[in-house]
C-alpha cells in the first residue's frame, strides 16, 4: 500500500466527501494565462469544469474557462472564493504566499500539489537547499549576502518571481555585479556557479494521488538569455544519462509526495553529466509539445492527478517533434494572422495562438509543434529553423 501524505485541506475534503478516491470534477486554477488556458480543452475531454482566478479579463483562459474569479493571483480573498467553488485548486505559477493559502488549506481547501510539497520550491534558495539535502546534483550555491568570495564569471538569480529570463543575470565582472545590485538587493539574490554546459535538458514528471509516477521523454531545450526559444524529441543520450535524470526525478517528486506535474530542467554538462538547474512545480515550457506529439498531453496529466485519475500514458504518438516559442519582437497590437496562416501550412505543424491581443518584446504569444514520422534531430533543428525565418520576417 502506498502512504500518501494529506494535508488538513485534502483531508477535509475527503472526511466531506467520504471517499477521497473519488474524481474530483471541478477544477480551480489559481491563474489565468496560457498555461491555463492550454488545460481548457484537456478538462472538457476529462469532463472536468475549470475555474481560473486571475485579475485581467484579457488573459487568455478568461474567454473559455467555466468561471473567473476576478482578483489578483495573490489575493486571498479571491482564492477562497475559487475554493467555494472547486472541488481541488492547482497552480500557474509559484508565486504564491503560503502562509495566506495555509490558512484557506485549514478551512478546507484542497490544494494539489500540496502547499508542503511547493514549499522547499518557492524560493530559488531553498529550491537549491532542498536539492543538496537530498544529495541530487546542483551547482555549487550560496546567498549573495553570505558569499565570501565571487568567482566570475557567474549567475544570479533572484530567489523569488523570477521567469523567462527575468530574474537572472548572467555576470562576467565586478562592474556587472554592481550594475545589477543598483537594482536588486543582495539579500534576494543567488549566487551560482556558472556552468559550462554541453546542453540543456528537460523532462516532464507526474506523480498520481496513490503514488503512480509517469515520466515523459528527456527533452533538448535551446535558451537565448534564459527564454525556452526550442523544445526537441527525443534526442540522443550518452549511456545511461535517460535513466540517471528519470531516477532524478522519480526522488524528487516522490521525496515531496507530489500529486501533480513537474517540470525539471537540466544542464548536461562538458564531461557528460547532468545538474538540476531547476524544478518549475507545475505545467512547463518544455512539456508543451506533448499537446501534438504525446498520447496524453502534460495539461490532460496534470488534472488526471489532481482530480484523483490514473495517469495517461506519457509516450510520443509519433517518431518525432519540434516545438518553437512565437515570441514578441516588437511592441505591437496583432494578432500576426498572415504569418500564423504561413506557419499552418507547414506539413505536421500545429499552431498554438494564445490570444493575446499585445505584443513586446520576449512575450511569449503562442507556439507551433512539427510532428514527423521519424526521430530526427537534424531535421527538427532545420524546421525551428524554417519557422524563425518565418516568424521573425527573415523568410
Amino acid at each position: 500500500m502506498v502512504n500518501v501524505r494529506i494535508e488538513q485541506g485534502e483531508l477535509m475534503s475527503a472526511l466531506v466527501t467520504g471517499n477521497m478516491a473519488r474524481k474530483m470534477t471541478r477544477v480551480g486554477v489559481v491563474g489565468g494565462g496560457q498555461l491555463a488556458w492550454m488545460m481548457t480543452a484537456a478538462a472538457k475531454k476529462l469532463g472536468l469544469e475549470l475555474r481560473v482566478q486571475t485579475p485581467n479579463s484579457a488573459d487568455p483562459a478568461v474567454a473559455i474557462a467555466d468561471e473567473t474569479i476576478f482578483a489578483p493571483v495573490t489575493d486571498p480573498k479571491g482564492t477562497q472564493k475559487l475554493a467555494a467553488k472547486s472541488d481541488v485548486i492547482t497552480f500557474e505559477n509559484e508565486f504564491l504566499d503560503l502562509d495566506t493559502l495555509s490558512k484557506l488549506a485549514e478551512q478546507g481547501a484542497c490544494f494539489r500539489p500540496s502547499l508542503s510539497s511547493l514549499s522547499p520550491l518557492i524560493s530559488k534558495y531553498d529550491q537549491r537547499c532542498f536539492l543538496r539535502d537530498r544529495n541530487l546534483p546542483t551547482p555549487d550555491f550560496c546567498r549573495l549576502s553570505e558569499a565570501t568570495e565571487i568567482s566570475f564569471p557567474c549567475v544570479l538569480k533572484t530567489c523569488r518571481n523570477g521567469y523567462d529570463g527575468y530574474g537572472t543575470f548572467i555576470v562576467k565582472s565586478q562592474l556587472e555585479l554592481d550594475q545589477v545590485l543598483s537594482k536588486v538587493p543582495a539579500i534576494d539574490l543567488l549566487l551560482e556557479a556558472f556552468i559550462p554546459f554541453k546542453r540543456e535538458l528537460a523532462v516532464m514528471v507526474a506523480r498520481s494521488l496513490d503514488g503512480e509516477v509517469s515520466l515523459y521523454p528527456v527533452v533538448e531545450t535551446q535558451q537565448v538569455n534564459a527564454v525556452c526559444h526550442r523544445v526537441i524529441v527525443p534526442i540522443e543520450l550518452p549511456v545511461g544519462l535517460e535513466q540517471t535524470i528519470g531516477a532524478i526525478a522519480r526522488t524528487i517528486v516522490e521525496s515531496l509526495q507530489v500529486v501533480g506535474i513537474f517540470g525539471i530542467e537540466f544542464f548536461e554538462t562538458l564531461d557528460g553529466q547532468v545538474l538540476v538547474n531547476e524544478i518549475a512545480p507545475r505545467t512547463h515550457n518544455s512539456g508543451h509539445y506533448t499537446l501534438d506529439a504525446s498520447i496524453t498531453s502534460q495539461f490532460e496529466q496534470q488534472l488526471r492527478a489532481v482530480s484523483g485519475m490514473p495517469l495517461g500514458s506519457s509516450a510520443l504518438n509519433c517518431g518525432g517533434a519540434v516545438m518553437v516559442n512565437l515570441l514578441g519582437f516588437e511592441s505591437a497590437t496583432s494578432d500576426y494572422g498572415e504569418v500564423r496562416s504561413r506557419l499552418a501550412k507547414i506539413p505536421g505543424a500545429t499552431v498554438h495562438w494564445y490570444g493575446k491581443s499585445e505584443a513586446r518584446s520576449g512575450r511569449k504569444l503562442g507556439h507551433v509543434t512539427v510532428c514527423f514520422d521519424q526521430a530526427d534531430e537534424a531535421k527538427a533543428r532545420a524546421m525551428a529553423d524554417t519557422i524563425e525565418r518565418i516568424w521573425y520576417g527573415l523568410d
